[in-house]
């Protein structure tokens, strides 16, 4: 599967882009490299890719403005942030602009290409689930969601929601009325743990309380110190 992951990689450091693009063509994947989110967004409106991989601070576009341009346009593949910004604001911020990974320089090629294989490998594994195992449009109380199209509806309001989105309400609507502790879902989701994961986990939840609005019947209850409990009557 490897030889056919094709990568865009927006990164505005020379040395560091032709390392990081010849490490992962080493690795077997069909790399892409731009040097800024220009030249980045040209590039992805023009050729399909698996992954993108943006670093955070160029010029002329910088990686999260030109991750909302990729998102407006395919609001499915990973997208993974490289940056020298460790703020734990910045890292909160790239996770709500979609990303699935957030990697703070320096960082090794190694631990990069373990990312890159976890989340192509957790994506896979998620579409699997829901096209072969799953039916295509299940019910959530008055709500039907259809996962593979991202769309949750009710009567005749439909709502669009982002892959993470429909991650995490395929995770809880798999798991209704348990007990789900923090770190399961993060794991499960996200792939980790991580304490600035966790902080983008209670905003996703937050959108997701409001999505669900409209039935009283569904609510996500905080249980405090352990997790939630996605519960549908």
């Amino acid at each position: 599967m490897k030889n056919k992951i094709k990568i865009l990689l927006v990164e505005d450091d020379p040395n560091l882009s032709l390392v990081l693009q010849d490490y992962l063509e080493m690795q077997g994947y069909q790399v892409v490299l731009c040097h800024d989110g220009v030249e980045g967004l040209d590039a992805f409106e023009n050729e399909p890719f698996d992954l993108c991989i943006l670093d955070v601070m160029m010029p002329r576009k910088d990686g999260f403005t030109l991750a909302e341009d990729i998102r407006a346009v395919d609001t499915v593949i990973p997208v993974i942030f490289l940056t020298a910004k460790a703020m734990k604001e910045d890292r909160i911020n790239g996770f709500r602009k979609g990303c699935d990974d957030y990697i703070t320089k320096p960082f090794s090629s190694e631990e990069l290409n373990l990312r890159i294989q976890a989340i192509l490998k957790r994506c896979h594994l998620l579409r699997e689930d829901s096209s072969l195992t799953k039916p295509e449009v299940i019910e959530i109380g008055k709500y039907l969601f259809n996962y593979k199209n991202l769309q949750l509806s009710i009567e005749s309001t439909a709502i669009m929601l982002t892959r993470k989105e429909a991650d995490l309400l395929q995770y809880f609507s798999d798991h209704r009325n348990e007990l789900l502790p923090r770190e399961a879902i993060l794991n499960a989701v996200w792939g980790d743990d991580d304490y600035f994961i966790g902080r983008s986990m209670d905003v996703f939840i937050t959108k997701l309380r409001k999505y669900l609005r409209d039935d009283k019947t569904i609510s996500i209850n905080n249980v405090h110190g352990i997790g939630f409990v996605f519960d549908v009557k």
